[in-house]
């Protein structure tokens, strides 16, 4: 009796510890698309400017509720939240002028993914904390 339990404790902690990598696979995943998700949405901002004076944000709320417009114009449909960090909470690259070109989780953690990432529009460089990972926009065009 007491070796089918030492055993199925011991299938249990293995089962455990693949959930647990799977789970922190599939944040990483998220947080690569919503980085991905807020690049597109500035970009989006940027190129919907009125006039040829083409700016970004001055904060990420814009990007949900964009009142340049005589409607109210969406670039993304919610603020989502960091799903790597503790608080959900970003970080914001600003550029010389204030406003926001991007976000990077606040997150410590070392990425599973080692070498750089390569998404459409989203360019990253290899990392060893996921704060490494900036999610920001080209250069003003």
């Amino acid at each position: 009796m007491l070796v089918l339990l030492a055993l199925a404790s011991l299938a249990l902690s293995v089962a455990a510890q693949s959930w647990s990598a799977d789970a922190r696979r599939d944040k990483e995943q998220q947080l690569l698309r919503i980085g991905t998700l807020y690049v597109q949405a500035l970009e989006r901002y940027r190129r919907s400017s009125p006039g040829t004076d083409k700016r970004l944000p001055q904060e990420l709320t814009e990007l949900q509720r964009d009142e340049r417009f005589v409607g109210t114009v969406r670039h993304l449909r919610q603020l989502y939240p960091d799903p790597v960090g503790a608080t959900g909470q970003w970080g914001i690259v600003r550029g010389d002028d204030g406003r926001v070109r991007g976000v990077y989780s606040l997150s410590e953690a070392e990425p599973l993914i080692s070498g750089p990432v390569r998404r459409p529009g989203v360019r990253l460089a290899a990392a060893r904390r996921y704060s490494d990972w900036k999610f920001v926009v080209d250069s003003e065009q």
